[in-house]
């Protein structure tokens, strides 16, 4: 009798743990999985006269063979390059607010505000200040660098580096912020003996801020990763509308273009979920190095 409670207890709260965890999980079923879902059979169906019929792999094969497609999916690679700037100012400005510099809460504000400021006020003030006859050319006139001057945002040569920069002035203001709360952390004892042994500030960086930051700064890497694939749609949207020609489309941009102005739903659903399996593909690498990391370090 009582090896039969014993064994109906462990069932009990198997099924408990499973009535507990149904809200979310339903949350997760209505909210992230149906979605994809629905977009992977918008983008294997198509709606003509009000029937749906099937055509399979054909959206992909329209999206693939789209030269835009790739020059979206390129300038989004492109912007990858910012992810080790961002990292790199970032730790080296919040080492330097964490040294108490005169003034450092000022900076930190300074360097912060920024980052909560809405994307359509950042863009919209920067497609002033870029133009041809913009506040950054004029203030390189003034430091004798005229010959500097460009439309920064008006040639496809320089638009999508010009849009970078902006995108990096905004999301630097999160990373410091993140790496001065772990720093206010670490024991000061590791400064310490540093110090005794003789580093200088930047071997201080180096050999102990850096290590007791890893963790934080691949978090930060990974939200950066995130941002520069699909959260720079507004930043095209108010500042370039893609162009010159196609030279700052993105994949959220080239996706918009599709479903609405094209009215090309189908192709619009296969590279949604073109890019939802790339970024899939970056976690799981990014998961699976973490994990070899860990097994050599352990």
């Amino acid at each position: 009798m009582a090896q039969a409670i014993a064994q109906k207890k462990p069932v009990r709260n198997w099924l408990l743990a499973y009535v507990y965890l149904a809200p979310a999980l339903l949350f997760i079923l209505v909210i992230f999985v149906y979605p994809v879902i629905d977009l992977l059979w918008r983008s294997l169906t198509r709606t003509t006269a009000g029937a749906t019929h099937w055509s399979g792999l054909a959206a992909y094969r329209d999206a693939l063979t789209d030269p835009v497609f790739w020059q979206a999916l390129s300038n989004n690679l492109r912007l990858f390059l910012a992810v080790p700037i961002l990292v790199a100012l970032s730790l080296i400005v919040a080492a330097i607010i964490f040294d108490r510099v005169k003034g450092w809460r000022l900076y930190r504000t300074i360097v912060f505000i920024p980052y909560v400021l809405a994307i359509p006020v950042v863009g919209i003030v920067f497609s002033y200040v870029l133009q041809l006859h913009g506040v950054f050319n004029v203030l390189l006139g003034s430091a004798g660098l005229g010959q500097l001057a460009a439309d920064w945002l008006g040639k496809s040569r320089t638009a999508i580096w010009a849009l970078m920069f902006v995108v990096i002035w905004k999301e630097l203001g999160f990373g410091v912020v993140l790496f001065l709360a772990r720093m206010s952390s670490i024991s000061e004892d590791l400064f310490d003996a540093a110090k005794l042994d003789g580093a200088n500030w930047f071997q201080q960086l180096w050999y102990v801020t850096i290590p007791q930051l890893a963790t934080v700064i691949e978090f930060y890497a990974i939200i950066e990763l995130i941002t520069m694939l699909s959260w720079v749609f507004a930043y095209v949207l108010v500042m370039t509308k893609g162009g010159p020609g196609t030279s700052t489309w993105v994949m959220e941009y080239f996706i918009y273009q599709k479903a609405f102005p094209y009215n090309q739903m189908q192709i619009a659903s296969a590279a949604a979920i073109l890019i939802l399996a790339f970024a899939s593909v970056l976690m799981f690498l990014q998961a699976r190095l973490r994990r070899q990391v860990e097994e050599l370090n352990g």
